[in-house]
Order: C-alpha cells, then sequence, then structure tokens
C-alpha cells in the first residue's frame, strides 16, 4: 500500500487573502488538516469554502493523537498541517509529527507562504543577508543569559514577544544596548498594523503612550549599524 503524504502548509498571519494558490489547492484535496484550533483554522477555510476533516493536535493530546495520525497516513490518507497562523514550526507546533512521519518515511512536502520574521526583516530597512533567529526567548529561566549574547551580535537579531512582556523586554535592552536601533513590528499585515523605530528610551516614551495589544516581531540592528532618528 502506498503511504500518504504529510504536507506542511504555511497559512497567513492575519490578512487572510496572503495565502497561495497552491496552499488553497492543497487544503482542499488533502483528506483531513491537522491545526492547532478548529476555530482559528476553519475561519481560513471558510473563507475559501474549503470543508475538511479536522484534527486539532495541542500538547495535552499529542501522544495519542500522533498514533492516529501516522496509522492514517501509513494506509495512504493525506494530510495537511497548519498553524493558527504563519508557517508550522517555526516557533509553533508541529516538529515532533514532522520527525515521526520521517521515521515511518512518510513525504513531508513543505507548502510556502506567509512567515512574521522574513515579513518584519524585509521591511526593516536594515542589512539582513545576514541575521538569526531567536524565536520566542525564555520568560524567566535563561532570559538574561539570552539577552546578554545579543550585546556583541554583529548580525540583525529578530524573535518574537508577547504583549504582556515588549515593555519589560524594553526596560531589560535598555539595561544591556541602550544605544542600539530596534526596531517594533505590531499586528503585521492586519487591520491595526503599525511599526515603531528608535533607540530603547525613545520606543518607551512611544509605547507609553499607547494602549498596547497583538503580537510583536522585533528586530535588533547589527551592532555597528548606525542610522540618524
Amino acid at each position: 500500500m502506498e503511504k500518504g503524504k504529510l504536507f506542511v502548509v504555511a497559512t497567513p498571519i492575519g490578512n487572510l487573502e496572503d495565502i497561495t494558490f497552491r496552499a488553497i489547492n492543497t487544503l482542499k484535496n488533502v483528506d483531513f488538516i491537522i491545526c492547532e484550533d478548529t476555530r482559528v483554522t476553519n475561519i481560513l477555510l471558510n473563507k475559501y469554502e474549503i470543508k475538511k476533516e479536522l484534527v486539532f493536535v495541542n500538547a495535552r493530546n499529542e501522544n495519542r493523537m500522533l498514533q492516529s495520525i501516522l496509522s492514517r497516513l501509513k494506509e495512504g490518507h493525506s494530510a495537511a498541517l497548519v498553524s493558527d497562523a504563519g508557517t508550522p514550526c517555526i516557533s509553533d507546533p508541529g516538529t515532533r509529527l514532522i520527525n515521526c512521519a520521517i521515521k515511518q518515511k512518510i513525504e513531508i512536502v513543505g507548502i510556502p507562504g506567509a512567515n512574521a520574521a522574513t515579513l518584519a526583516l524585509s521591511i526593516s530597512g536594515l542589512p539582513v543577508d545576514s541575521f538569526i533567529f531567536e524565536g520566542f526567548i525564555p520568560q524567566k529561566k535563561g532570559r538574561q543569559k539570552e539577552l546578554k549574547k545579543f550585546v556583541e551580535e554583529e548580525r540583525c537579531i529578530v524573535f518574537y514577544e508577547s504583549v504582556y512582556r515588549i515593555k519589560k523586554l524594553l526596560e531589560e535592552l535598555n539595561e544591556y544596548m541602550p544605544e542600539r536601533l530596534i526596531i517594533i513590528f505590531r499586528e503585521l499585515t492586519k487591520k491595526f498594523e503599525e511599526s515603531w523605530r528608535g533607540t530603547v528610551e525613545q520606543l518607551l516614551n512611544t509605547l507609553d503612550k499607547k494602549i498596547i495589544k497583538g503580537e510583536f516581531v522585533v528586530i535588533i540592528a547589527p551592532q555597528n549599524w548606525k542610522e540618524n532618528f
């Protein structure tokens, strides 16, 4: 029996029109879709009139669901793995499933698309021919160690931060690199998308005057990068 394929499908990070034709066709043609939250994925599927069985996988049910998914793939069914937004496995779940599928010799097919980090880098105006991506830095243990290692970094550093820690992050960066250029992008591709750039002190003054909500991409400019604010 021929095994099925596992398609890793990037979905929009905000604007639902930021999806490729190939991704839509893949979602229409697979036997089932593996997602984080059926409510979120259904918003996308409903827009494109796609009706599919949804299998949600989270930290609590992952062990049980993996075996069921792998069995179906080995029986010849095809599946698409999606995250709530963006590219699966990039600071999102899915790595364990893909590793298990590889061990079972199930073909993995990537369907590229939206990613918040690369989008932010592309519109930053910074030299991004070389950069490092840190995802979400630790909340507690190891956080200060991570921040300290950024001080001497000569490449752009890009990472994600939540609304709950964005101001705390700026206060921490002010301790380690007060003169560096920082760029913050909020709600990329969404209705209230905006960005700020400047030193940490300038950004703190800006954010203190706003009600801050949403999701953030933070870019730290290279150590020797100079810009007129």
